[in-house]
Formats: C-alpha cells, sequence, structure tokens
C-alpha cells in the first residue's frame, strides 16, 4: 500500500498570452500547505476507484503502468475548479502512489502529460515536485499556437525560478460560493480566445514586473514588496481575460479583492487561476484580523462562502509506501 500526500496551490497568472513571443504562458504561483489531498491505492487485479474525480486519472495511470489494476482510495480532497490547482495534484498523487503499490518508480514530470497536465502552466507539476514559490518558462509559441499540440505531445515547462515562501507568511484564501471556475473545454475555449485577442504590451510589462519587483521581493523576503507584485501580476492577466471572466476578475472576486485591499493586516489580494477563490497575504501575527476581513469582503459582495489561512509548502508531495 502507498499514501501520497499533497496540497493546494496559488495561481497568480501567467506571463505571455500573446502569439508575438517566443514563449507562450509561464506560469507564476506557490505551493500552500493546506487544504490537502491524500491518496492510498494497493495493487488489484482491476481497477477499484471510490472516487468520481479520480477515476479517469486512474484508469489512465493503470494504462500508461500497464499493470492489472488497483485500488485507490482518496482519503482527503479539496474542492474541483476553485482555483487551487487540485486536478494536477489528484492525477500525480494517483500516478505516484499506484506506481509504488505496484513497486515501481516514475517521474512525474514525464508522465505528466500523458495525463493531460501541464499543458499550460507548470506550476501545477513543479510545486507537486518540491513545493514553494515556482516560475516556469512556459511553451514554445510555434507550437502553441490558436490550438495547442495533441494531448500529451508536449513537455511541462521548465522551471526557470524557484524560492522557498517565508514560513511566518500566510495566505487567506475566500472561496466564494458561487459557479465553479473554467475548466476542461470550456477553459480551452476562453483561453484560445484571450490568446488571439492578447495585447502583447501586456506581456513587457508583466516582465518588467517579474525582474524587477516579483523575483527580488522573494529573494529578499519582503512580504508587502510580494504581495503587491502579485496583485499587480493578477490585474494585467485579468486585462487579457476580460472578456472572458466579465471583468479585470471574475465575479464576485472582484469585489472581495476591494475589499481585502483595504484591511490593515493583508497585504497584496488577487484571484487565484479563473477563480473563485481569492487570495491575500498576511503573516502569522495578522491570520486572525485577516480572516475576519475575509469574512466581511464575502459579506460586502453580497455572497456566502468560506475563508481559510494557510500556511506556504516549502516540500513537495509525501510518499508513505511502509504500509
Amino acid at each position: 500500500m502507498a499514501t501520497v500526500t499533497t496540497a493546494a496551490r496559488l495561481h497568480f497568472g501567467f506571463q505571455n498570452l500573446s502569439l508575438a513571443h517566443e514563449r507562450l504562458y509561464g506560469g507564476v504561483g506557490l505551493a500552500l500547505d493546506e487544504p490537502q489531498l491524500v491518496v492510498e491505492a494497493e495493487p488489484a487485479e482491476k481497477l477499484d476507484c471510490d472516487d468520481e474525480a479520480a477515476k479517469p486519472y486512474a484508469q489512465r495511470v493503470v494504462d500508461v503502468l500497464d499493470v492489472a489494476g488497483a485500488k485507490v482510495r482518496v482519503h482527503e480532497r479539496f474542492p474541483r475548479h476553485v482555483g487551487l490547482g487540485s486536478g494536477t495534484q489528484l492525477a500525480l498523487a494517483t500516478l505516484i502512489a499506484v506506481a509504488r503499490a505496484h513497486d515501481l518508480t516514475v517521474d512525474a514530470r514525464t508522465v505528466a502529460p500523458q495525463l493531460g497536465r501541464g499543458g499550460r502552466s507548470g506550476v501545477g507539476v513543479a510545486t507537486f515536485e518540491a513545493g514553494g514559490f515556482v516560475v516556469d518558462g512556459g511553451h514554445p509559441t510555434e507550437r502553441f499556437t490558436h490550438n495547442p499540440p495533441a494531448e500529451g505531445d508536449w513537455d511541462v515547462p521548465p522551471v526557470v525560478a524557484s524560492h522557498h515562501v517565508p514560513a511566518d507568511w500566510r495566505f487567506l484564501l475566500v472561496v466564494p460560493d458561487t459557479d465553479p471556475g473554467q475548466s476542461g473545454s470550456d477553459e480551452d475555449r476562453s483561453m484560445r480566445t484571450a490568446i488571439e485577442r492578447a495585447d502583447p504590451g501586456i506581456a513587457d510589462q508583466i516582465s518588467a514586473l517579474l525582474t524587477r519587483r516579483l523575483l527580488p521581493a522573494i529573494a529578499t523576503r519582503s512580504r508587502r514588496d510580494f504581495g503587491g507584485a502579485a496583485a499587480r501580476l493578477g490585474r494585467l492577466n485579468g486585462a487579457w481575460y476580460a472578456d472572458e471572466q466579465g471583468g479585470v476578475y471574475r465575479p464576485p472576486a472582484g469585489s472581495i479583492v476591494e475589499h481585502l485591499a483595504d484591511a490593515p493586516t493583508v497585504t497584496g489580494a488577487g484571484q487565484s487561476s479563473w477563480g473563485p477563490t481569492v487570495w491575500g497575504l498576511t503573516d502569522t501575527d495578522g491570520m486572525g484580523k485577516a480572516k475576519e476581513a475575509g469574512y466581511r469582503a464575502l459579506e460586502a459582495a453580497g455572497v456566502g462562502g468560506e475563508v481559510h489561512v494557510a500556511a506556504p509548502r516549502n516540500r513537495g508531495a509525501t510518499l508513505d509506501d511502509s504500509g
């Protein structure tokens, strides 16, 4: 029996969506220590999976590994399509658990494309591998024009920068009760439309922001500078997606971001991926007041929801195959 534990990630945005530049996408994000995902697997003569979301990945894993089957159980999970990266973590956790249950060793990065992961952002794969703050190098634009290559016919984007996140930083997660974020064919269609319209000048602004503000902030452990730069990155990305998501942020994320920006204990706020999750940055001393600010922001936006505070995760997924 093998058990894999991993957790959520935040996705602040991409470096480029314009076909005018040589590299497309280029994700920026970081790993959180919660909410967590726990997948357990043991050998079996056929596939037996108790989780509907995990079942397609488990079937692909069994096929890729060329094993008879596996008994797969998902003991902890976090919501799908809320901007926390559940799909990639579920796919890779299932891969590693099933492989180790059969005494096989696989490389998550190498196999991820066969599971349909890493076709745009490489942040989820990189945080599964090592946690921390990650910038990936994107894909060659000539291969990812209006339509990406066939599923699996790509490499996961390389990690071009990574840093540990200070242990006393805390990330406020405000998850409004609203429709889930885009995924699957809807997400593909929205991304193609955004790429067709993308202003290359925004990518130039993001490049300067990344090199002059965001990377220096994480390297010098400046929470205030990091929060402001990450928030700015999200706003610039929102200019690309405005027509597809109903504004710079997907409603009601814009209202929540606005109210968090006024909270004295929160430094920077933005939307993670397609949302609806909104993040805010605080520290261990400000967690209580930040959480209160999160609930006030939900109330001001006229929606219910959940508010959590998560520590950063500076390690990758863990494997326990002692059972």
